[in-house]
């Protein structure tokens, strides 16, 4: 089952169109002005549901949730506030207008906020050799598995692109391989998954741990950006700005 909550307020029928891959991430941003989508963390299967979309439905795209960290500097609970996203070989820029506006809502985040780039990919990106290697190749900040198909389709239709994303697992620190495809397809975590892993060995209590104290870090800053963003996210109606500058 997938998440789909469609909800509009203040900003008119055309919501915000919240992209993300858990359903905890989902739960979060929905509120008035916005649409939430999520795939579970399966990128194919959120181009299946953006396309199966009759009309884009939205005036604009952010992918918000958490991510995995790719700048060593970066801790759990940092925010990323994306300028862009890149994913194979090629970047597509966040709408610049909407970056400034979203950066002066978080500029009270008790966490640190930082503005670059992140990294879209197919998997889950596991080891810190991996994250090294992606961080080199992209210069990105942070990774995920949604960013990347939300600027696509953003893209597609003419629409703004942003995005906000709360690091998770920093940039030295491995995500176990069973846990991070221990998710249903609507996003929830798939308890039974990992006690199995747990039963194969293929990850350890201390890891669990680990990714627990990490996970909680990340979720709690991410519910203090989302009250900070308010209606519609934050995003700005770039209409009504042209409309102030003519």
């Amino acid at each position: 089952m997938i998440v789909v909550e469609d909800t509009t307020g203040p900003n008119g029928p055309h919501p915000v169109l919240a992209v993300t891959g858990l359903a905890r991430e989902a739960r979060l941003a929905a509120g008035p002005g916005v649409a939430t989508v999520g795939a579970g963390g399966n990128p194919e299967r959120l181009r299946d549901l953006l396309n199966g979309r009759a009309a884009p439905g939205c005036r604009a795209v952010m992918s918000i949730g958490i991510a995995g960290g790719l700048d060593p500097d970066l801790a759990p609970g940092d925010v990323v506030v994306a300028t862009g996203v890149v994913a194979g070989g090629r970047r597509t820029a966040a709408r610049a207008e909407v970056v400034d506006a979203l950066a002066r809502r978080l500029a009270d985040a008790p966490t640190r906020v930082v503005r670059a780039d992140l990294a879209g990919v197919e998997a889950a990106v596991l080891s810190p050799h991996a994250k090294a290697v992606l961080r080199a190749e992209t210069g990105a900040a942070a990774v995920d598995m949604e960013s990347h198909v939300a600027a696509a389709f953003a893209e597609a239709h003419g629409l703004p692109f942003c995005a906000v994303r709360v690091v998770c697992d920093p940039a030295d620190r491995a995500l176990p391989a069973a846990i991070a495809k221990a998710l249903k397809p609507d996003g929830e975590p798939d308890i039974l998954a990992v006690l199995a892993a747990l039963a194969r060995r293929s990850a350890t209590v201390g890891g669990l741990v680990r990714l627990a104290r990490d996970s909680s870090a990340a979720f709690a800053a991410l519910g203090r950006c989302r009250a900070l963003l308010g209606v519609g996210l934050g995003v700005p109606d770039l209409g009504e700005l042209l409309r102030d500058v003519a």
